[in-house]
């Protein structure tokens, strides 16, 4: 049972970064402009992408289902405002390939007409939980920390598992990033709501909100919410401000001293984590019938005249929030989606806003530096200091760059959360989590052709039974049908059958017999004349008979 610690734990690994968050937070938190023209992509979460339930020409409401969820792994998408869908087609997303994908364009009337969602609750402390997943599963809600896994089944621990401790991720410990802060400042009431609901739901013993020490405006507005609201099962506490504490995995190692299991789950040890953003959420879809249609994000860098935090609709392209703030500067260098160290870089600023998309970094050369050439691993283990997973990255650099996908995995690749701190750290400035993320990537693809061969072989197989139980229900009729000719007479019981087909040939001659024995029935009753007739045809046929006929 997970319990709550005094004070924070210390986490292995880690560094001190600069926060450089200041810049973003100077302004308040502001609703972005709708574009004339959004791009919203079917896959913005874990799992299957969604399929499109509207057509071009389709006229849409603000919230309306727009793409249904396929799968338990998935989740929905709406509209973000009212329009008309213009097309369904491959566009750019945001994505470290630079790929397309489907996109559903909507050309937004500038109304921005609500449609009834029908995703509002009454008395929601006094519903079954499966009815509340219901409703977030409906609302399209996914984790908004960065990782876009489909809240509902987080929500949905299973019979097996109880939930002694509920964490809520407020250690936002990226540098540049302040959406979370943000919120947390602006909407306390919708965090704390959500928080309340994801408890009952989840029927969570405890309830912790883990926020980093070096945001005090954020712990104490949520802390005059939970005083306002007299509620004391909701706890706060700081944790030190070192990246990366806002790890689900580190930030309960933080808070419990309990570490979660190699490639297990929170669940595992008894806890829950979700974002402070996934909270607001679920407040706004439950208490309001709003489904995830915006999102905060924060435009930041020196690339950026005015930095600031938005609440942006979904399929906002990246571009329209940049001329929002100001546009960018004349030494913007780079454009990421992310923060420096777990983000990725953009090939345009075409690409639209996702439900995972948190911050929009325009650097310039002093923030962000080319990074050198890459030289030959020297072995100085300063990587394996600072990962906070415990690993051993240089082993898996080599196993990584060999393509020995089977003996990276025994130094559990899959534990590595792509915090980038060896790869801060690594003086041969070699990509280290470009490798782990490419051999990832190929684990993922092989495991996929191995499903798909034994697919393929379980429906051979399945083929080969079919083809034996046919065989095998012919033989079985045969059987059948012999047996019953063996009930018939045989060549022994001959007699029996001359008897039969004598007492037949009888039947036929009697019947000859009978039908021979009637008398014309045209003779009868003539009158004197027509007999006279008669008897001179009878005359002059015998009389025509030649001799002895």
């Amino acid at each position: 049972m997970a319990t709550l610690l005094e004070k924070p734990a210390t986490f292995h690994g880690g560094l001190h970064l600069s926060a450089e968050k200041a810049q973003s937070l100077t302004g308040p938190l502001k609703p972005a402009l709708i574009p004339r023209r959004l791009y919203v992509p079917l896959s913005q979460n874990i799992g299957e992408p969604a399929e499109a339930v509207v057509k071009t020409g389709n006229r849409v409401l603000r919230g309306q289902l727009i793409a249904r969820s396929l799968g338990y792994i998935s989740a929905p998408v709406h509209a973000p405002t009212s329009g008309v869908i213009s097309d369904i087609g491959d566009y750019p997303v945001p994505h470290p390939s630079g790929l397309s994908a489907t996109c559903i364009v909507i050309d937004s009337d500038g109304e921005d007409r609500v449609a009834d969602s029908g995703l509002k609750m009454e008395n929601v402390f006094q519903s079954d939980p499966a009815d509340i997943r219901q409703r977030v599963r409906d609302a399209g809600i996914v984790g908004l920390g960065g990782a876009g896994f489909p809240t509902a089944v987080k929500l949905n621990p299973g019979p097996d598992h109880v939930v002694d401790l509920l964490v809520i991720n407020g250690a936002e410990c990226e540098p540049y990033i302040s959406c979370d802060e943000a919120l947390m400042c602006c909407r306390p009431n919708d965090i704390i709501e959500g928080i309340r609901i994801m408890r009952h739901a989840l029927h969570a013993k405890q309830v912790v909100i883990g926020i980093e020490d070096n945001m005090p405006n954020a712990i104490d507005c949520l802390q005059k919410e939970l005083t306002r609201l007299d509620e004391k099962e909701i706890r706060i506490t700081p944790v030190p401000a070192r990246y990366p504490a806002g790890g689900e995995k580190q930030l309960i190692y933080a808070l419990t001293g309990e570490e979660v299991p190699s490639q297990g789950l929170p669940i595992d040890i008894g806890v829950v984590c979700h974002n402070v953003g996934t909270a607001a959420a679920i407040a706004r879809a439950i208490n309001n019938g709003e489904p995830l249609i915006s999102r905060i994000v924060t435009v930041t860098g020196a690339g950026i005249h005015q930095p600031c935090n938005l609440d942006v609709r979904i399929g906002t392209p990246i571009a329209s929030l940049v001329e929002q703030c100001g546009g960018y500067t004349d030494d913007a260098a780079r454009l990421l989606l992310g923060g420096p160290m777990m983000g990725f870089a953009l090939r345009n600023d075409s690409v639209p806003v996702i439900k995972t998309s948190n911050c929009i970094l325009a650097a310039n050369t002093k923030e962000l530096p080319d990074p050198p050439p890459a030289s030959p691993c020297i072995r100085c283990a300063q990587c394996t200091d600072v990962c906070p997973a415990s690993l051993l990255p240089q082993q898996l650099y080599w196993y990584a760059f060999a393509r020995d996908m089977e003996k990276i995995q025994d130094y559990n690749l899959f534990d590595c959360i792509e915090c980038g701190c060896c790869a801060q750290v690594c003086p041969s400035h070699i990509p280290l989590v470009q490798y782990y993320r490419f051999a990832k990537t190929e684990i993922w693809d092989m495991e996929r052709e191995r499903e798909k061969s034994d697919l393929a072989r379980r429906r051979h197989e399945a083929r080969l039974e079919r083809l034996e139980r046919e065989k095998r229900a012919l033989e079985e009729r045969r059987a059948r049908a012999r047996k019953s000719l063996d009930k018939k007479p045989k060549v022994g019981n001959a007699d029996a059958k001359k008897s039969e087909i004598a007492a037949a040939l009888a039947r036929v001659k009697a019947k000859k017999t009978e039908s021979s024995d009637v008398a014309p029935r045209n003779t009868d009753n003539l009158t004197p004349e027509q007999r006279v007739k008669i008897d001179e045809v009878e005359q002059r046929r015998s009389s025509s008979k030649p001799d002895g006929a």
